[in-house]
């Protein structure tokens, strides 16, 4: 595939996704916030159904795994324990002309992309990525003759009335002083998290106390994460606000390949499960020198997005440096005693991480076809039938024929009760109406025609083949 073919098949699914409300541009009515994105009501509804299926593999299915909702919100300690307020960061370069800028892994360091200047790009400086935030209504005084006060969360201060010590501060950055005056306590700091993985290590001890599982198990968590991405890009690939699925899967030391190998697998069947062809679907082990810091091995799973080949989702091996750090910053054992002996072990961790947006993505992109019928261009969503937001479309021949009308509802009330997902549709006729739900990716249309009230059967119409067929309505 070509790149501008690569480039024209992520324009049209952007283009299809807002017009059918699947995703819309972060506060696009106020000109929009780069690196955020507003899933509408079908977007949701994919959305959701690809993260109950995750839940339903990796959560319920399973004796040995274990769901929490940790808080976003978390103590500055658990980022200063696990090496983000110090390693969580990205090269940042800036243009000297016009300001703009950039992750300097991602550019041409010799011109500006922008302005397009040469030379005028300084030295790199590492940027770090989280969203710090101040708890709690923390005020302190920047002139105590004045008696002026200034709250933590403003960015412009005064310190004194002329404003001959006026000044600026970034909360984001670890500068928070002006003059010799802190603006702010630095225990009421936190950060919004940047991954979901700490809120699991921060609970093992509660979930070991209470449940006292067998080892090896695991522990689960979906929710929001936070990332203040230099350059967010590629429509919902890399954005500062996103959803993750991860697991700790917490192990014997000595028995971390077998179930490094286990979660392997069970990664190609999550990619089988949401319908990925696995010929697009390819495994990168990644370098001893390229690991992170906390891991000993890691895969990343790389998908043929229309972006080009990029990770989708990863797995690593952690060993016990998350437990580590914390028995050790915190002061309390997170020994694992093994039932029916004496013997003590901090267990080893298997992480494999999902990225929701991601998956929606591949999924999108997997599933968006063009094709022809009778001669005209159609385009359709080729979900899986489990996946789709809408699973049924249901719509009278003619809307302005009361019996027909009656009857369509009559079905799609008890479709509707079955199945959830089902869609009154009766706008314009009946090829527009099947275009419409092509795209939506809706599996099957349900039409009620006048044979309908003879013997009560439906035209029902299979999305991917357009073959039309009757069927009894108790058989729907």
């Amino acid at each position: 595939m070509s790149e501008n073919t690569k480039n024209e098949k992520m324009e049209a699914i952007v283009s299809l996704a807002k017009r059918r409300g699947f995703i819309y541009q972060g506060s696009d009515i106020y000109g929009g916030l780069s690196g955020t994105w507003d899933f509408g009501p079908l977007g949701v509804a994919l959305k959701r159904n690809i993260m109950n299926l995750w839940w339903k593999m990796f959560v319920s299915d399973r004796e040995d795994m274990y769901g929490v909702d940790a808080a976003i919100l978390m103590n500055q300690k658990v980022w200063k324990a696990s090496g983000h307020v110090d390693t969580f960061s990205d090269p940042l370069v800036e243009c000297g002309n016009c300001k703009a800028r950039f992750r300097a892994d991602q550019v041409d360091t010799s011109k500006c992309p922008t302005c397009g200047k040469e030379g005028t790009m300084g030295e790199a400086r590492q940027f770090n990525m989280m969203f710090k935030t101040i708890v709690g209504p923390k005020y302190l005084s920047v002139d105590r003759k004045q008696e002026e006060y200034i709250d933590v969360a403003e960015i412009k201060f005064r310190s004194k009335k002329d404003g001959s010590s006026s000044g600026t501060c970034d909360i984001n950055n670890d500068s928070h002083e002006l003059n010799g005056l802190s603006l702010y306590d630095k225990e009421s700091v936190s950060y919004l998290r940047p991954e979901t993985a700490q809120g699991i290590f921060t609970n093992y001890k509660n979930i070991v106390d209470c449940f006292y599982p067998d080892l090896p198990f695991g522990i689960a968590q979906q929710g929001k994460a936070f990332r203040n991405e230099i350059s967010p890009r590629d429509f919902i690939f890399r954005s500062r606000e996103f959803e993750q699925m991860e697991i700790e899967y917490f192990v014997n030391p000595n028995n971390w390949e077998e179930a490094f190998d286990m979660w392997r697998k069970l990664v190609w069947d999550w990619c089988d499960a949401i319908g990925l062809p696995r010929e697009s679907v390819h495994e990168k082990d990644i370098p001893a020198d390229e690991l992170a810091h906390y891991s000993k091995r890691t895969i990343d799973f790389m998908f043929d997005f229309p972006i080009g080949r990029e990770e989708l989702l990863g797995l690593a091996y952690r060993t016990d440096f998350d437990l580590g750090n914390i028995q050790r910053e915190a002061g309390k054992s997170m020994d694992y005693v093994i039932k029916g002996t004496n013997e003590k072990l901090v267990p080893h961790v298997i992480e494999p991480s999902f990225g929701v947006e991601r998956a929606l993505m591949a999924v999108l992109s997997t599933a968006y076809i063009e094709d022809e019928v009778n001669g005209e261009k159609r385009i359709y969503l080729k979900l899986p039938e489990h996946l789709a937001p809408i699973k049924f479309a249901v719509s009278p021949l003619l809307k302005n024929k009361p019996e027909l009308v009656a009857k369509a509802r009559e079905v799609y009330s008890t479709l509707k009760k079955k199945h959830g997902a089902v869609m009154w549709d009766d706008n314009g006729n009946i090829g527009k109406r099947y275009r419409r739900q092509d795209e939506i990716g809706t599996p099957h249309c349900v039409v009620i025609d006048f044979d309908t009230l003879e013997n009560d059967t439906v035209t029902i119409r299979d999305r991917d083949t357009t073959e039309q067929k009757r069927v009894a309505i108790s058989e729907l």
